[in-house]
Formats: structure tokens, sequence, C-alpha cells
């Protein structure tokens, strides 16, 4: 089983858990954006955007680069791989345990039919 560094996976799972920072992480997918642009589109308040912005910076998720006065947003998807990686551990284990059910099912499922001579 890999190594994970637990602070790093929380402040992702912290970050990627509120609909308002998804929403965020979905619209840098598209392109870079300024801190305003990013506020104007939802019913918050910029500061309240602000510190939804922080959360995603402190997960890497989001990186800053100041042009003049603008302050622009990129996405940084990389830290997702470790999340990635740290869940196919539980899809392999999930993954066997139904297959184990399926082979279960198709073995046993002549036993309860009326008229098996099993």
């Amino acid at each position: 089983m890999g190594e994970y560094n637990t602070t790093q996976l929380d402040d992702l799972f912290v970050a990627m858990s509120d609909g308002t920072r998804r929403a965020i992480l979905a619209r840098l997918a598209q392109s870079d954006a300024r801190v305003t642009e990013l506020a104007s589109a939802f019913p918050i308040s910029l500061n309240s955007t602000s510190k939804h912005i922080r959360i995603l910076e402190r997960a890497g998720l989001v990186k800053r680069t100041v042009q003049g006065r603008d302050h622009v947003l990129s996405l940084n998807a990389a830290p997702m791989a470790a999340a990635a990686e740290w869940m196919a551990l539980y899809r392999r284990f999930w993954d066997s345990r139904l297959a184990a059910l399926e082979d279960f099912v198709l073995r046993n499922r002549n036993k309860n039919k009326p008229g098996s001579t099993q």
C-alpha cells in the first residue's frame, strides 16, 4: 500500500467537500480567471468567495499569480492524483468483493428455484 501525506489528503478532501469550491474548480478547468470574475459568478460575497479560494489554495488545487492589481487563478489538478490513487486502493477492494458476490450468486442461483434437484 502506498504512503500518503495525511495532511495533504485531508486538505484536499476538505477543499473538494463543498459545492461552491467544486464549482470554482470546474470554472477554472475551462480557463484561468480573476478573483473578481469568479466572485461575480456566485451568489455570495467577494469575501466569501475569497475564503473558498484560500481553502483551495491551501490544498494546492489553485495557483494565484498577481498581474498588477489583478489576482489571476489557475487550476492545479495534480494533487487530485494522490486522492485518486488512494481511492483506487478501495476500488480494488470493492471490485474483488463484488466479483466474489457475483460468483456466489451464479453458483447458487439454481438452488432456490422450485423443482431444483440440488
